[in-house]
């Protein structure tokens, strides 16, 4: 069943109206295949109207949409061959941040990303996708493991931020952020991060300082939350909006401001209406960006990340 969001109102109602005169056509012999092709076109173009034309925070709730792709959907549609990693080799292992090798389009990558969960089960057992300190040491040993292999990294990041409780900062939170962040520049392999939900703040970075770094056309990346901001700005999270507009958080903000490189098109209606072909958009996208780093020295691919990440904000 389709979870509709505020904006998305007027589409509800003509889609409860459709499933309505289904059930009409179904039970007795009025025709009314002429009115439901006619709300159906409505519908669609109402859609693709709406989200031709959303809010920084309106994508921001597009993003957060309970039924959007997440890692293991795109481990499902876009790459084949999956071998999980566990562990960090020191505390224990994280599920928010999933990670092992995989095969894309028949390319050997080493898959690293942010798990939030479906349900409340999942969420919770994936901690909704907040990563801990040893979610981060796990993506450290894995892109090590990538280089030793001479595999290409691939990053899906959708994550509020990294885990800010109590015990995350005892076993060194942000000593580990750091580390994840180093290990990424300091790759002699190549690396494509995609922003595929939220991507905020360290939690995020952590895992997106490569080369090539692709958002997904409803997502959003940004330093902190609208909420966050706005309770730091205004002393209130009803200003929520106003701080997304602000932040300039979407993905053709970013594009613009040179933070990103490349927007993955997602269906009409968001990732969350076809999340198996938002995976196959994204899996083709990325096979063209790993076949434009391929043959680039190792020493080409450190620079570039170096340089991209000293020119930002310049």
């Amino acid at each position: 069943m389709t979870s509709y969001l505020e904006f998305e109102k007027p589409v509800a109602q003509l889609e409860e109206r459709i499933k309505d005169l289904r059930g009409v056509d179904a039970n007795d012999d009025v025709d009314v295949a002429s009115e439901i092709a006619r709300l159906e076109t409505k519908s669609a173009e109402l859609l693709a109207s709406t989200y031709s034309s959303l809010t920084p925070w309106q994508k921001t709730q597009v993003a957060r949409h309970p039924s959007r792709p997440h890692f293991r959907d795109y481990v499902e549609h876009a790459f084949e061959d999956f071998m999980p990693l566990g562990g960090d080799r020191y505390f224990g292992d994280d599920l928010a941040i999933m990670g092992g090798f995989a095969r894309l389009n028949g390319r050997r990558v080493m898959l690293i990303g942010h798990e939030k969960g479906h349900d409340t089960q999942t969420r919770i057992q994936h901690n909704f996708g907040m990563g801990k300190p040893e979610g981060y040491r796990k993506a450290i040993r894995l892109m090590e493991l990538a280089g030793r292999f001479e595999l290409p990294v691939v990053t899906l990041v959708d994550t509020s931020g990294a885990f800010p409780g109590i015990e995350a900062e005892e076993r060194g939170q942000a000593e580990a952020i750091a580390r994840s962040t180093e290990a990424c520049l300091a790759l002699p392999v190549p690396m494509v991060a995609v922003i595929v939900g939220e991507g905020g703040s360290g939690g995020a970075v952590a895992l997106a300082s490569a080369e090539r770094v692709l958002m997904l056309e409803h997502a959003v990346y940004s330093v902190i939350s609208p909420e966050g901001c706005a309770s730091i700005l205004w002393r209130t999270s009803d200003k929520a909006p106003e701080a997304a507009q602000a932040m300039k958080v979407t993905a053709q903000h970013l594009k613009r401001l040179k933070v990103i490189d490349r927007i993955v098109k997602e269906p009409v209606g968001g990732a969350h209406r076809n999340p198996t072909i938002t995976a196959q958009s994204l899996g083709k996208a990325l096979s063209e960006e790993l076949d434009a780093l391929a043959d680039l020295p190792s020493e080409t691919l450190i620079r570039t990340r170096e340089e991209r990440f000293l020119q930002l904000g310049g």
